[in-house]
């Protein structure tokens, strides 16, 4: 059946040949065996399950969370003259009934749901009436409850193996420490699977963070170097998100708002154009960006610290996944902390759940304090090892400079304390610099030893050196008590003057070298077929409704450049190319090859 795949691979993907782990998964589950599968994003987790789906006989389901993401899926499998179908909560009764007959009919290849019509007991009632060939669960990390994108619905599908016993199932996902791996295998009931562990690295991405402080400028300054670039920039609230697009947007960026807040038409529109448009700035909360599968973002921008090193890889995870040059870019302060400890603590989870969580924002935090190569720490986080520094990230280029700050974080401890650790970093660092106010007057604290001993630093700087503290655990913030600053047993030794410790330098954004702007190496001579190329692709997506690279990938124009087929035999030779969409576009591309000659 193997041959089959690969036979399927060329001749209906246009791909040649298998990547990394694709060919192992996809002989497994063709073996009907179950599998677990965690590949970064971008690394072709939908073939290891569309091609198996396809060999197989009967009907494959695709069990997806988001509507837009399954809709995209088929309309990309449709493209290549495949019999894709969803059923989700935009379809009419009657468009659901179509889909279900052409199911029973044997007409339907691969069939997307949501995991809460799955599990309805019509719909499953159906499906078990049905002959399934296979069920992928993508975005599978949905099931833990220790992770960052719980869904509850994801928590029954363990159903799945009674409902359908001896159809393999495959678990997909870009973002599962060794912790939820276990999890998915348990909650999902996997029997006996395969677990298939790609690298997390992904290479062509520059990690650049930054200490926050106008951040408003500092987005605007790091856009200048992404003009005419499709990217997403992440906020943590939705009037943030409003703000933030709103003042883009005034400032001549093609921006878009994107939150849960909007109506269901405003987002489905956003989204569309964002797809289907260049260079639109998606300003989102978190509720944006699952499965959004556009090749040519260049980059992720973070105003606001995510909740865990999972929810940075994930949604970082999202540009470059055309393998170009692209840039996941932080800013992040102290308030950020606060913020998301006290939502926390906030939350009506178990006293375990919520030490998780934290120790989850410790995680992030130290990681973006960091004085050794950003990719090397965060791959270690993952339990990948990496022994050599990666030379793309802002701590390679421009490496931080550290100090001795024995002494200033002595005074700060010792403010702390004398201060009864009751109070927030604003106070506390308002005490050392001798500030005079009514809060410092009403609490006596301009007559302690403290006051003032720290004249000689800027806010900022001990807002760096507390942030510091925090990540080597001489301090934690109480947040029972508004965000308290208060010591850890750890903070004795070094009031004593038996450890001496030293901190990372911040500098005023310290800005990496630029990074490649052109995706694509076009030389002068190739400029004008490259656009025509391009422009053809996007009259054909118009014509039809699409996304421009449901119809080529930039990668396969670009090959188009390179060796400038003259027939359909020629074209089909190019990566991308299938026989369907050969018969689709051919003419249309080879009329546009011919009119610029070698």
């Amino acid at each position: 059946m193997i041959n089959r795949a690969e036979h399927i691979l060329k001749h209906t993907f246009g791909y040649v040949s298998f990547r990394g782990k694709q060919k192992e998964v996809i002989q497994t589950l063709l073996d009907g065996q179950d599998a677990l599968v965690l590949m970064p994003t971008g690394g072709g987790k939908s073939l290891c399950y569309q091609i198996p789906g396809l060999v197989r006989e009967g009907l494959a389901i695709v069990v997806s969370p988001l509507i837009a993401l399954m809709q995209d899926q088929v309309n990309a499998l449709q493209q290549l003259g495949l019999n894709a179908s969803y059923l989700n909560s935009t379809q009419s009764r009657e468009q659901q009934n179509i889909v279900m007959r052409s199911m029973h009919d044997g007409s339907l290849d691969i069939l997307y749901v949501a995991p809460e019509r799955l599990l309805l007991e019509s719909t499953l009632n159906r499906l078990m009436a049905a002959d399934i060939s296979l069920i992928a669960i993508d975005e599978a990390h949905c099931v833990s409850q220790w992770g960052h994108d719980f869904r509850a619905d994801y928590l029954g599908l363990h159903v799945l193996r009674q409902a359908f016993p001896g159809v393999p199932r495959v678990a997909l996902t870009a973002t599962a420490d060794e912790r939820t791996r276990v999890e998915i295998i348990e909650r999902l009931a996997l029997e006996n699977p395969s677990v298939f562990v790609s690298s997390f690295d992904r290479p062509n991405i520059r990690y650049i963070v930054q200490e926050k402080g106008d951040a408003k400028a500092q987005l605007i300054k790091f856009l200048q170097n992404h003009r005419n670039e499709a990217g997403v920039v992440y906020c943590m609230t939705r009037n943030r998100v409003d703000g933030i697009a709103a003042w883009l947007q005034a400032r001549k960026v093609n921006a878009l708002p994107y939150h849960a807040g909007m109506s269901a038409d405003e987002r489905a529109e956003n989204q569309r154009r964002f797809l289907r448009e260049d260079a639109v700035v998606m300003v989102a909360t978190v509720a944006f960006g699952m499965g959004i599968d556009k090749p040519d973002v260049r980059f992720v921008a973070h105003l606001d610290l995510p909740k865990s090193m999972e929810a940075y890889y994930q949604e970082t995870g999202r540009a470059g996944r055309d393998g170009q040059p692209s840039e996941a870019w932080m800013v992040y302060g102290l308030q950020d902390v606060v913020r998301i400890a006290k939502m926390v603590q906030d939350s009506s989870a178990n006293d375990n759940h919520k030490r998780v969580e934290r120790a989850k924002i410790d995680s992030l935090l130290g990681w973006c304090e960091t004085n050794t190569c950003r990719r090397r720490a965060l791959l270690r986080y993952f339990g990948e090892a990496r022994d050599e520094a990666c030379g793309n990230c802002d701590v390679c280029i421009t490496p931080p400079k550290t100090w001795d700050a024995t002494e200033a974080a002595q005074k700060l401890l010792s403010n702390v304390y004398r201060t009864g650790q009751r109070f927030g970093s604003g106070h506390v660092i308002d005490v050392l610099r001798g500030k005079d106010n009514q809060k410092i007057q009403q609490f006596g604290h301009h007559k302690i030893s403290t006051y003032g001993i720290g004249a000689d630093r800027s806010d900022r700087q001990w807002r760096s050196i507390i942030r510091q503290l925090l990540v080597q655990n001489y301090l934690l913030i109480n947040e029972d008590q508004y965000g308290a600053l208060q010591l850890t047993e750890k903070a004795r030794g070094l009031l004593k003057g038996e450890i001496e410790i030293y901190l990372r330098e911040d500098i005023e954004a310290a800005k990496p070298e630029r990074i490649k702007k052109r995706t694509f190496n076009v030389s002068e001579a190739d400029q004008d077929l490259w656009e025509a190329l391009k422009n053809r692709r996007k009259q054909l997506a118009d014509d039809q409704g699409v996304p421009p690279f449901h119809i080529f990938h930039d990668a396969t124009l670009m090959e188009m450049m390179q060796h400038r087929p003259q027939d359909n035999a020629e074209l089909l030779t190019i990566n991308g190319v299938g026989e369907v969409k050969l018969e689709k576009y051919g003419d249309d591309f080879l009329e546009v090859l011919c009119r610029f000659p070698n």
